[in-house]
């Protein structure tokens, strides 16, 4: 006949078997004898005198006064009682002494884990994950919270496995305060988790050089963490960086909705400033700092679905001389767009844009413009 083993026995079983394991429970047993001991010894030995206890109830309200608020609420007389209550008295204090430490060790952890990005945060909805950990994270969140109006620090949560003691630098800026921090794998769908990612708005994944030396390591966390975060919530929006551009089939069918190449950029970025014709500089004006000039993503005007482009063309030409429209940005509703790529068991683009399309394209569903605006201070 085979054992039982631990794991085959009832859950309260187990439970009852750790608690007799515990040796505070036998150290806990020990005081509570030695308080009904010494509240035997006040009753037997007070009832005798004048010391106003007169029976049990008055030795236990003795001891329950002792123990609890370290006062004598009768003053007895008899050397056994006063022994006796002064073991209660010292009971009292070391009982209580645990008790607060405890405590103030539980509020220290909690407080420990926060600092530290390991503990859970609170609910939140709609919500901005920034996953990754990069020199210069600092002028990132900046730029984050100037090209998002929307976004506010709070709306931030950070989540990434960089030393805790470089992000707490930065959230002690009064200007990031407010921002969420959990510390961990951002490809790990606990760590997601732990972030809320079930309620989040929009990831932006950003090339976290923590988590390996080359940029094929890099990238393929990349990669790992939007598949994880896609199959936690297939609708969520996600912006994701590559180092390299072999993985980006591979973002692609992982659904990513935009991709960030950075070598790509920086490359064409210096092969057009080779030219000498100024051209990084038109670049730069055009992407902008603020949300008020360069490229601007507006909502489509109201009446303009199914209408041609032309049509929407003249509007702005008549209602707005100072933006110029220059295109339009497709299949922006990410949840929309999800089930049109179920229905068609192909890939869709998500916010595919379309430069100065003819005046006849009809202009879609879950479309936007997109506008040139110029700074109004120059």
């Amino acid at each position: 006949m085979k054992k039982q083993t631990s794991k085959s026995q009832p859950y309260f079983l187990r439970r009852i078997k750790r608690t007799l394991k515990n040796p505070f429970l036998y150290v806990f047993l020990f005081i509570g004898f030695v308080i009904c001991a010494a509240t035997y010894v006040v009753y037997k030995t007070e009832t005798k005198t004048d010391s106003g206890i007169t029976g049990m109830f008055d030795a236990v309200w003795h001891t329950i006064v002792a123990v609890v608020a370290a006062y004598y609420d009768f003053y007895v007389k008899s050397v056994p009682g006063r022994f006796a209550s002064l073991l209660l008295l010292l009971l009292g204090m070391a009982v209580w002494a645990v008790i607060i430490g405890k405590i103030t060790s539980v509020i220290m952890n909690i407080q420990n884990k926060n600092n530290r990005g390991l503990k859970k945060i609170r609910p939140m909805k709609g919500h901005f994950l920034l996953c990754g950990w990069r020199s210069g994270f600092e002028k990132l969140l900046e730029n984050v919270l100037s090209s998002n109006p929307d976004i506010t620090p709070d709306m931030i949560v950070l989540v990434n496995s960089a030393p805790s003691e470089q992000v707490r630098s930065i959230l002690e800026d009064l200007r990031f305060k407010e921002i969420k921090y959990v510390s961990g794998d951002f490809s790990d769908a606990e760590t997601l988790r732990r972030a809320s990612i079930e309620t989040a708005g929009r990831v932006l994944v950003i090339a976290d050089f923590t988590g390996g030396t080359t940029s094929m390591e890099i990238d393929s966390r990349t990669v790992l963490a939007v598949l994880t975060m896609k199959s936690i919530k297939p609708q969520l929006y996600i912006a994701a960086e590559l180092l390299d551009e072999k993985l980006q089939e591979h973002l692609q069918m992982a659904k990513c909705n935009e991709i960030i190449l950075t070598q790509a950029y920086e490359h064409s970025l210096l092969a057009t400033a080779s030219s000498g014709m100024g051209y990084t500089n038109v670049i730069r004006t055009l992407i902008g700092d603020d949300d008020d000039s360069g490229i601007l993503i507006r909502a489509l005007p109201s009446g303009f679905i199914g209408k041609p482009y032309g049509e929407l063309e003249s509007y702005y030409d008549k209602k707005d001389s100072s933006k110029i429209l220059v295109g339009l940005l497709l299949n922006t509703d990410a949840s929309r767009t999800a089930k049109k790529d179920e229905a068609e068991q192909s890939f869709v683009k998500y916010n595919e844009p379309v430069l100065t399309p003819p005046s006849d394209f009809v202009i879609p569903k879950s479309s936007k413009v997109i506008l040139i605006a110029g700074n109004e201070g120059a």
